[in-house]
């Protein structure tokens, strides 16, 4: 076979950079950031890598070369990662009357500060949820002086709550029987939770809004930090999360109901945290019947899947959506349609 030239011999050269660091996160999920915080930021490259891995394996495809074969294998390897990163399936919903839907929604406190040039937000979100009548809804970053009043819902933390933070809300088409706070220590942020009944079922919905890291997302303020700081900062974050999550899966223990777990995780399907969160009993809405690449947070660099829905694996989901086309926020919402075998 004719040897590659120089410039070739540079791609790569970072081709394999690429596929190292791509083998090298499949590892991650199992390693706890506050055991090796600087190495568990690369879960949040993982979309591009995985990106950048196929773009160099089509590459050498094109060109009938060998080295084609490294960038396949690691993607082989991480099979599943692809499945994360996006669904070839679609997403239509099988129709049942035992249907039921849940929404998860980051609203960014509503736009308090501008950052859309929309005056209306809270009364689009409003408008939203009423066209669309998920029968539950969390919601991340809730203002909870101004809460939206809408018509059909009980709900928890939509008023004042004595002893409960600001930031989050949980609307229900069905009666609560129980609701509550986890209440993280040294932030601001934390856990909400409920029990409804839905006909002779009992349901545990937790909303989470994870640990985050600060950062702005725009192009001139990540410019404006060093590399140092970022992964020191995001590090930090992560030996949080990981805080965080131990304290859920504590009080998740304690719970005999079956259990939908959703919110802002602040981070990938690739992380320890995610993965322990998961765990044996729960399974993702989105790799169940998701399609597409699944974007739940608007960073312009790659698609960034950090809001989940996650379920019992009692429960079929017989459908998926995430409202790419609903710019009210920095975040996307997401629904899946779900069904208690």
């Amino acid at each position: 076979m004719k040897k590659i030239g120089i410039f070739n011999k540079l791609i790569f050269v970072v081709n394999s950079v690429a596929a190292f660091l791509l083998l090298l996160s499949y590892i991650l999920p199992y390693i706890p950031p506050k055991n090796f915080a600087l190495l568990s930021v690369l879960s949040l490259s993982v979309p591009l890598l995985i990106i950048l891995n196929i773009l160099f394996f089509v590459y050498w495809l094109i060109r009938v070369r060998k080295q084609m074969l490294l960038s396949f294998l690691v993607l082989l390897f991480g099979w599943g990662y692809i499945n994360s990163l996006y669904k070839f399936s679609s997403s239509k919903v099988e129709v049942n009357e035992d249907n039921f839907s849940v929404m998860s929604f980051n609203v960014r406190i509503f736009n308090s500060y501008n950052w859309l040039p929309n005056d209306n937000v809270r009364d689009d979100i409003k408008t939203f949820i009423v066209k669309e009548q998920p029968d539950i809804i969390c919601f991340q970053e809730y203002t909870r002086g101004t809460p939206l009043n809408i018509e059909g819902y009980h709900r928890f933390n939509g008023r004042y709550t004595k002893n409960v933070k600001p930031g989050h809300a949980i609307f229900s088409k069905f009666p609560i029987i129980n609701s509550g706070s986890l209440e993280f220590p040294e932030t601001t942020n934390n856990a909400i939770f409920i029990d409804v009944v839905r006909k002779s079922d009992t349901i545990r919905i937790y909303n989470l809004h994870l640990q985050s890291s600060g950062i702005q997302t725009d192009t001139k303020a990540l410019q404006n930090d060093s590399s140092e700081r970022l992964f020191k900062k995001i590090g930090s974050t992560f030996k949080r999360q990981q805080s965080q999550v131990e304290q859920l899966l504590a009080h998740k223990a304690k719970v005999s109901y079956k259990t939908i777990v959703t919110g802002d995780f602040n981070n990938t399907a690739y992380s320890y945290i995610y993965k322990e969160i998961l765990g044996d009993d729960l399974k993702d809405a989105f790799e169940e019947a998701g399609n597409g690449f699944g974007k739940t947070f608007d960073f312009k660099f790659f698609p960034l899947r950090i809001d989940f829905i996650l379920a019992d694996k009692a429960f079929k989901v017989n459908g998926y959506k995430t409202y790419n086309d609903v710019k009210l926020s920095d975040h996307y919402p997401i629904k899946a349609i779900l069904k208690l075998n």
